[in-house]
């Protein structure tokens, strides 16, 4: 359910938007100054309305997004992303780093179960260790 004339707390937005799993989660992100309205760093409690523009750092991807309306109700995801537009060159940037995870090798993809007796040597010789 969107209301579009409230407010709500900025914490309770972002689980209801599925950006987050748990309430708690999203506190310690904006606490931690992953989240920001219109560029400043901001309180759990503080409360946003439709139309503020929000920046969120989750890992290495960052989302550039207008809230479009408020809900105290964590719904389906397909209800929680008419909760807010995200830009054009946010997803652009996702997507390619995206793309790029996808095209970079996996460097343990050649590791095959335990080293061997001369794997081993090599170790322990590179390590130092008798």
């Amino acid at each position: 359910m969107i209301e579009a004339s409230e407010k709500l707390r900025i914490d309770k937005w972002l689980w209801a938007a599925r950006f987050f799993k748990t309430r708690s989660l999203a506190a310690q992100a904006v606490d931690a100054g992953r989240v920001k309205l219109a560029g400043e760093r901001i309180k759990p409690s503080k409360e946003i309305k439709p139309g503020d523009r929000l920046r969120i750092h989750i890992g290495e991807f960052d989302w550039d997004i207008e809230v479009l309306g408020v809900s105290a109700h964590r719904g389906p995801a397909e209800q929680a992303r008419q909760l807010y537009l995200e830009d054009a060159a946010s997803q652009a940037r996702r997507r390619a780093l995206v793309d790029e995870r996808r095209l970079m090798a996996n460097p343990a993809a050649e590791l095959k179960g335990r080293p061997t007796k001369r794997d081993r040597r090599l170790i322990h010789r590179f390590t130092g260790e008798s």
